[in-house]
Order: structure tokens, then C-alpha cells, then sequence
């Protein structure tokens, strides 16, 4: 005889672990699925364009994040919904494509699905409205064709007025209003590490060193290195000077194993520290050689 609790399930409830939950229908399943994305839609709508405000995120980790940056939100939020997890996965795919776009992509989605929700309660069926936003794509691409400023596709990248020109709405929307400033600056760095071919451009080539005491309008491009510690002693000015970087210390090396010295006199100490200076020498005249 088998009791009811142990009779085993049947359809879609035999092939999912125990503790599942089924929705199915238009109230359970669609709308829950829009209510969600709508509200991440919420999150980051907020932080959209330059007047964007700042998030503060606490992840699993009790860090602590103040951004406007959509990417970085919703990465530390660790979404677990199935479909909101599509909007985190679309707006990464945007930011890992253009390098930019992902908060405008997760807010317009979830407007999109907002306006799905309204013409669902009204009685259209879902693919019914999809296929009139695959309609309204198909236009959408058809105009921006003819907002792309002519000769984008065959411009020349180290043409300083150029590249300003298709820049200024990029930069516009993070400090507006500072776009006549902030694109000459822009262009002449992202130009003079441009490689030949401009597809190998490596923007990790253009470093920001922010100095205390300054503004926006004393920012100025320097072709070299800018190290923003004082330099150590009183020589704070050399011209034509001969630099020399290392990649590592040229101090003495620590052992592995721990030992100890001892000294039972005063003259011991000078021989000491005359081992130490000739191993720092050795270690000078291999550099010196090997460069």
C-alpha cells in the first residue's frame, strides 16, 4: 500500500528538484517576469546622464561601492531572477562591446517591457507585440543611418577636428557642458599613442593623474610619464637628464630560511655592512650591464 506523500510526481513537477515552483499563465509567469525587470530598470535609470546620481552598493563581501556606473551596479547586485539576469547579461554584453551604453541599455529595455505591459492588459498576445517592436527596430536602424555624421566610415583618426566632432555627444553625456574642454584634451592623447593600425588602440596608453590645487580648466596633455610623488631630495629640477627605470628594488634580498647575526665587538659591524653594500653593488653592475 503507498501513501499519497510518497507518490512521485508527474509532467513538468518529475523532472524539477523538490522545493520548485511552476508558474505558468499571464498573471504568473509574463507579468511577474516584466515587474521584475521593471524594477531593475529602476535601480539604474536614475544614475542615466551626466545629472545621474550616485549608488551605494554593499556586496557579499560587506565592500562598499558609490558609482553611477550601471555595469558596476548591477555586477555587485547579483541578481538571481531569470529574467532580470537577461538585462544584467545585456547591458555587460553592451559594456564589453562598446565599452559604454549599459545603463541606457538596461533602462530602455525595461521601458520597453513597461510599455509590453500596458498593451498585455489591453488583450494582445505577447508575440503579437513583438512583432511590432521587430517593425519599429527596422525603422529605428533605418533613421540613425542618416544621423551618422558623413565619413565616419573612412575618417582619419589622427585628424584632430575630426575626431572632436564625434566625440562631443560621448563626452557631453558624462560632463556636460564641459565638452569644449575636456574633447582637445581627449583627442590630442588618444593621437599621439594612436598605433597604425587604429583597430590595436589600447586606451590603458592614456593615463588621468589628478593633482590637488587644480581644476578642470589647468588640465594639460604631457607626452611622457607623470609621477605625482615629490621627488626625494633638493634637486627638483633637471633638464636633458638620463633616467633610468627599474623594474625591481635594488636593495639586499631577504633569504628564505630566518638567521641571526651575532657581533661580539665594535669591529664587526663595519664588515658587516660592507658585505651588504657589495651585494647591493654586484646587484647595480648586473642591471647596469644587462641593460
Amino acid at each position: 500500500m503507498v501513501g499519497f506523500g510518497s507518490m512521485a510526481g508527474y509532467g513538468i513537477q518529475s523532472m524539477l528538484k523538490e522545493g520548485h515552483r511552476h508558474l505558468s499563465g499571464l498573471e504568473e509567469a509574463v507579468l511577474k517576469n516584466i515587474d521584475a525587470c521593471r524594477e531593475l530598470s529602476a535601480i539604474t535609470r536614475t544614475s542615466l546622464g551626466p545629472n545621474g546620481m550616485n549608488k551605494m552598493v554593499i556586496n557579499h563581501l560587506d565592500k562598499l561601492f558609490v558609482t553611477n556606473d550601471a555595469a558596476t551596479i548591477v555586477n555587485e547586485l547579483e541578481v538571481q531572477h531569470p529574467a532580470a539576469k537577461i538585462l544584467v547579461l545585456a547591458g555587460r554584453a553592451q559594456q564589453e562591446e562598446i565599452g559604454d551604453g549599459a545603463n541606457l541599455t538596461i533602462s530602455f529595455a525595461g521601458e520597453l517591457l513597461e510599455k509590453a505591459e500596458e498593451l498585455i492588459r489591453m488583450g494582445l498576445h505577447p508575440s503579437e507585440i513583438i512583432i511590432g517592436y521587430t517593425k519599429a527596430i527596422n525603422k529605428t536602424i533605418e533613421i540613425l543611418e542618416d544621423l551618422v555624421e558623413k565619413g565616419s566610415e573612412n575618417m582619419d583618426v589622427r585628424n584632430k577636428e575630426d575626431v572632436v566632432l564625434r566625440m562631443r555627444s560621448a563626452v557631453a553625456s558624462k560632463q556636460f557642458g564641459q565638452e569644449d574642454i575636456m574633447c582637445p584634451l581627449v583627442a590630442d592623447a588618444c593621437i599621439q599613442v594612436c598605433p597604425k593600425n587604429p583597430a590595436n588602440f589600447n586606451v590603458d596608453n592614456v593615463r588621468v593623474a589628478k593633482l590637488l590645487g587644480g581644476g578642470l580648466h589647468n588640465s594639460s596633455v604631457v607626452r611622457g610619464m607623470v609621477l605625482k610623488n615629490d621627488a626625494v631630495g633638493s634637486i627638483k629640477r633637471v633638464e636633458k637628464a638620463k633616467i633610468a627605470v627599474f623594474a625591481g628594488g635594488v636593495d639586499t634580498s631577504a633569504t628564505e630560511t630566518k638567521g641571526t647575526v651575532l657581533i661580539h665587538s665594535a669591529e664587526q659591524v663595519p664588515r658587516l655592512l660592507s658585505v651588504e653594500l657589495q651585494l647591493v653593488t654586484w646587484r647595480y653592475i648586473f642591471v647596469n650591464v644587462t641593460s
